[in-house]
């Protein structure tokens, strides 16, 4: 196979994007973990696994950054997981320099790949990584959107008891308690759901989705969500490995789209072999711009914290 995708960390969320990878037959995997005999077990484990599941994904892991060389996609899982009590923001100073030198690295063996960025909290990691390799804002992606739009989905299959397959919805702004959830543009097999479920009650799911995170870190006691984050990370890749062209919410570095400059944050864009190929900008009502001017505040906050 000649599609190399790397992630950076083989922890719950790498090990599940190198699973999911490898079994659609999307790309080859290197896992990267800095315990360098944690991802050669997790890659032995998931090679003995191809004969059952009929693929022939290669998968390796190392703590050598040289295997990586020439990767098209780099997946950055790599940082400490939130515990329960913990913001994203907490996260912040240890993950900031795990990201810095884990971008060093990449950027010095893939020069041409396109970094879809997990690490929380994941709108400041975008933008360190931007500002680290030096890479084109449209080669740095956060996964953000995807994930909290599937969230999204979620509770509302679960709320009309309707296939998720019926249902498109997207989310927008910073990924945390300030992301900006449309109900204006979700539809449950083109019905808006506005016709199907009372303000009030999808208020309610709106807020379930925004600590959609949070209510798994306080469940699991002991780290945080990883099956639905690997899964939109591979989505995302999927349609940059195949140029799909597929419109995605991802958070994106912003440059005057939305009235909102120099942060990244999650807009519906099309993703394709380039990266990021093009913000799509959509007409907001007044009550949704004002949310989305409250996530940018609180991102471009976080941001004045790193001193980026």
């Amino acid at each position: 196979m000649n599609r190399k995708v790397t992630i950076v960390g083989a922890g719950n969320v790498g090990a599940a994007a190198a699973q999911r990878l490898a079994e659609k037959q999307l790309s080859d995997v290197v896992l990267v973990d800095v315990n360098g005999e944690m991802p050669k077990g997790k890659a032995l484990d998931l090679s003995q696994a191809a004969p059952i599941e009929c693929h022939d994904s290669k998968i390796m892991g190392t703590s050598d950054y040289s295997y990586t060389k020439n990767s098209d996609v780099v997946i950055i899982t790599a940082g400490i997981p939130r515990k329960p009590g913990m913001s994203r923001d907490e996260l912040i100073e240890t993950n900031s320099k795990i990201m810095k030198e884990v971008t060093e690295k990449i950027s010095e063996n893939s020069p041409d790949s396109t970094l879809i960025i997990i690490s929380n909290p994941l709108d400041a990691m975008c933008q360190i990584a931007l500002k680290t390799s030096g890479f084109k804002k449209t080669k740095v992606i956060g996964m953000a959107g995807v994930l909290d739009s599937a969230r999204f989905k979620t509770f509302i299959s679960m709320e009309l008891d309707v296939s998720v397959e019926n249902i498109e919805a997207f989310v927008l702004g910073g990924h945390g308690d300030t992301m900006v959830p449309l109900p204006r543009f979700t539809t449950i097999a083109g019905i808006p759901v506005t016709e199907l479920i009372e303000p009030k009650r999808l208020e309610e799911i709106v807020e379930r989705t925004r600590t959609g995170g949070a209510e798994i870190v306080s469940l699991l006691k002991t780290g945080s969500a990883y099956y639905a984050p690997a899964s939109s990370a591979v989505e995302m890749t999927k349609a940059i490995l195949f140029d799909k062209k597929k419109i995605m919410p991802c958070a994106a570095y912003l440059e005057g789209e939305y009235g909102i400059s120099g942060i990244f944050m999650g807009v519906p864009v099309k993703l394709g072999k380039n990266g990021i190929e093009e913000i799509i900008e959509i007409r907001l009502e007044p009550d949704e711009k004002k949310a989305l001017e409250k996530s940018a505040l609180a991102i471009k906050n976080l941001i004045d914290s790193l001193k980026i």
